[in-house]
């Protein structure tokens, strides 16, 4: 009976210790965004309309699909701060093109072309020459901006009106959805696919969860770094899409902005941390959710930009401190992450 009673009793402990598993991070950000939209809905009006929901999808589509090649790159333990400035330079040369008489779908490609190749120079420069990601993409975004200015008759360089195929990505609507929620929707599920069912999406993880050993099983990360770059050039030439048909124009004033700012807040906050090897499209909705819902609450109580501007990079601040606290690192991650 004794030997019985003492093989027994260890198996109560961890059976308690279960109901005190930190939540995740992707958890905690959705519970907060259900938390602020009954707060939101019950104290503002026009908030909790169905139109306004509708809007507040919308206006998060092309922060979301930057995101996600935002979100891509970090979870390979890499970052691309070039990614709105290919947006707007790749867009810029298109729209300038069919001004100049350039039938619209080969505009559209050119501006594909244009996207992807900016994606291989930073790959090759990250991936072969070895440069921080940071400083490549970085100087990247100035020297698009410089050449697309350079090119473009203003700052803002607007789409035909007679071109509706054009502008459907960004102004049409499908069953009264508006047609960027149904873009953002469907490049998440690829991207989830991607990610998750694919060998190139688990060497990914791998790579941004110990570059080193992923090397060493024989992925070939050169190769890999460089296929990163292009997917994020090609979301960013997606979201240029969406936006040229949402406001009727590309302004090159966003590659100047916060918009780069803003995409890696959505991507660190929803849960993909920095240190790479973590995270998931769902972290990238959530995100956008959040601050979504943020931002249209401030449009609503009319609250200056710079205002927003403090909020945005506090709740950016918790979210770091967020994470670490989830997820702590120890001796072994702190020598991955140098």
């Amino acid at each position: 009976m004794t030997t019985e009673s003492q093989s027994v009793a260890p198996a109560d402990p961890p059976r308690f210790r279960v109901g005190f598993a930190k939540p995740n991070q992707e958890q905690i950000v959705l519970l907060i965004t259900i938390a602020l939209l009954i707060v939101f809905g019950l104290t503002l009006n026009g908030f909790a309309t169905l139109s306004n929901l509708l809007n507040l999808l919308r206006s998060i589509s092309i922060l979301g699909i930057l995101g996600l090649g935002m979100g891509l790159i970090v979870i390979s333990r890499g970052i691309d701060l070039s990614e709105v400035a290919i947006m707007a330079g790749s867009w810029a040369i298109a729209l300038i093109q069919i001004q100049q008489g350039m039938p619209v779908l080969g505009a559209v490609l050119l501006a594909l072309a244009v996207a992807l190749a900016i994606g291989v120079v930073n790959g090759l420069m990250v991936a072969f020459v070895e440069a921080p990601a940071l400083f490549v993409t970085l100087a990247a975004g100035f020297v698009i901006y410089g050449l697309a200015f350079w090119f473009a008759p203003a700052w803002v360089v607007y789409a035909p009106k007679d071109a509706p195929d054009l502008l459907f990505l960004g102004a049409g609507r499908f069953l009264g959805i508006p047609v960027p929620i149904l873009v953002f929707a469907i490049a998440g599920i690829a991207m989830q696919l991607f990610l998750s069912r694919t060998s190139i999406g688990r060497f990914i993880y791998a790579q941004g969860d110990n570059p080193e050993a992923a090397r060493l099983t024989g992925i070939p990360l050169r190769p890999l770094i460089v296929l990163e770059y292009v997917l994020v050039a090609l979301l960013a030439w997606l979201a240029g899409l969406v936006w040229i048909g949402t406001t009727g124009s590309i302004q090159m004033a966003i590659t100047q902005g916060t918009l780069i700012f803003d995409v890696v807040l959505v991507v660190v906050i929803g849960g993909i941390s920095l240190i790479g090897g973590r995270g998931s499209v769902y972290s990238v909705v959530v995100g956008c959710v959040l601050i979504g819902v943020l931002l249209n609450a401030f449009t609503i109580m009319d609250v200056n930009s710079e205002v927003q501007n403090i909020i945005k990079g506090m709740v950016l601040l918790a979210a770091i401190v967020l994470d670490n606290w989830l997820h702590p690192r120890d001796e072994e991650t702190a020598r991955q992450g140098d």
